[in-house]
């Protein structure tokens, strides 16, 4: 019998980024998140991707 469990990806995702917020900025970060049912994370890495094609 093979393996169980999730397959391996092809990207590796190890880095992790902790951030300092006030509560105003964190609930304004989880009610977007919530209105477009996105993760906190999703929604994170959604802004940078913007703020990467719009300023760049």
């Amino acid at each position: 019998m093979g393996k169980m469990g999730r397959p391996k990806s092809d990207v590796i995702k190890d880095r992790i980024v902790t951030i300092r917020m006030s509560d105003e900025e964190h609930e304004k970060l989880k009610e977007y998140s919530r209105k477009h049912q996105q993760t906190i994370t999703e929604t994170i890495k959604e802004g940078v991707d913007l703020l990467y094609k719009t300023r760049n």
